[in-house]
């Protein structure tokens, strides 16, 4: 009883800093609304095992004798296979865009770019197509882009009502030869997304498949830096709300001159 009076005695002469306020309209809006919390710590990291995510060309400066690295921009693009607005900016950026900075010495030395896989669960084969693309980084990272530019083309293959039908393991087996058309072996990456109906000797039910773990940390990565909504695009470990999906390769020509020079 007296831990309990102490307790009640101390928030009696409890003071705030400065006055309680409701929290205004505006911001409870805010809060229904997707939060990005611009970072410069975990924003840009890249796990080697994923290093097929990444497109730098050119060559960069390198490290000074003190250890600081070269002063690279980074463009990282969050876009969901099945969202027909990450399609449409994939779609421009990977056949106008990219070509641009191929041929810009200057942006193709001074950007990076790297493709964030944004699982969005709502849409059910939204975690298969990307359990498909954590694969491919597995098997062949240098065709994981040329794999993404043709799932994107085919996406709408993957939506939902394409896939209402068929069982899971029919929905990877497509997958597979949408890999082997761009040069993956089909048989590999069907092994490593095929869900057994057997548990494993010595192993537990619920398991998932042979990528699981690595799609794991494609969704943390996401959570970690609060994006929601695909396509999002953070340059520089900012969110640049300023780049739309229906942005043309004049827009985008126009934005890399202003940003990277």
């Amino acid at each position: 009883m007296h831990i309990a009076r102490s307790f009640s005695r101390s928030l009696l002469v409890f003071k705030p800093t400065r006055p309680l306020q409701a929290p205004s309209r505006s911001y409870l809006c805010h809060l229904s609304k997707p939060r990005h919390f611009a970072t410069t710590s975990p924003t840009m990291a890249l796990n080697p095992k994923f290093a097929g995510q990444r497109l730098h060309f050119g060559q960069a400066p390198g490290s000074t004798a003190a250890g600081v690295p070269p002063a690279v921009h980074t463009l990282e693009l969050f876009l969901d296979y099945v969202c027909p607005f990450s399609a449409k900016q994939f779609n421009t950026f990977y056949s106008s865009v990219l070509p641009l900075i191929k041929a810009n010495p200057k942006w193709g030395s001074n950007l990076e770019i790297i493709f964030r896989q944004q699982i969005q669960p709502w849409h059910p084969s939204s975690t298969l197509v990307h359990e498909a693309g954590v694969a491919v980084l597995r098997l062949a990272p240098d065709r994981y882009w040329d794999f993404s530019d043709a799932l994107f083309k085919a996406q709408l293959e993957y939506f939902d009502e394409a896939v209402a039908n068929e069982t899971r393991n029919d929905t990877y087996k497509r997958l597979a030869k949408l890999g082997a058309s761009v040069g993956v072996d089909e048989a590999q990456l069907y092994d490593l997304l095929a869900i057994s109906d057997k548990v494993p000797e010595g192993g537990h039910a619920n398991f998932g498949n042979k990528v699981t773990n690595d799609l794991k940390l494609q969704i943390r990565y996401g959570r970690l830096v609060g994006v929601h909504v695909s396509p999002t695009v953070i340059f520089d470990g900012i969110v640049a709300n300023d780049i739309s999906s229906s942005w043309t390769k004049e827009q985008w020509q126009e934005w890399l001159t202003k940003n990277i020079g």
